[in-house]
């Protein structure tokens, strides 16, 4: 069974006026797809910010993730860093893609350039109560790479 939409409120600032919203791109899609305002080349190894000229309001008890689009990181060897990206429930700035060039070749970004997606999620809230020992499991302490290749 779906979730229900959550209302997102959205202010586009004076350098995104002209551009659309994020928008889901087909009835099955996850994320939203959110352009670029600014025109800019990323050169080999860069990473940048880049201004999609809008705000948001989430409402408490979510967060909207920022994720790569997949044809962009396979074709061009573009992504965003820190992925995926939260924008938290009381951030009221300018949203703002951090993109990396992982390819050999400068990548030019059009304004308007899909370069994201983004994906509104609940969040679940922990509190830590702390301890002397913790519970045995079969894994125990094993880290990276310890249940198999």
């Amino acid at each position: 069974m779906p979730s229900p939409e959550i209302q997102i409120a959205v202010v586009r600032l004076p350098h995104g006026n002209d551009l659309p919203l994020p928008a889901y791109a087909t009835a099955g899609a996850s994320g939203m797809d959110v352009v670029s305002a600014e025109a800019l080349t990323l050169q080999p190894g860069a990473r940048k910010a880049v201004a999609t000229g809008f705000s948001i309001a989430i409402p408490v008890g979510y967060e909207v993730q920022v994720r790569p689009r997949s044809g962009l990181a396979l074709k061009n060897g573009v992504t965003c860093l820190n992925t995926p990206g939260t924008i938290d429930s009381d951030y009221r700035g300018e949203v703002k893609i951090i993109l990396a060039n992982l390819s050999h070749e400068p990548f030019v970004i059009a304004r308007g350039d899909r370069i994201a997606q983004l994906v509104p999620a609940p969040v679940q809230r922990a509190v830590l109560i702390e301890t002397d020992t913790l519970d045995e499991t079969d894994r125990g302490t094993g880290g990276f790479g310890s249940t198999g290749r």
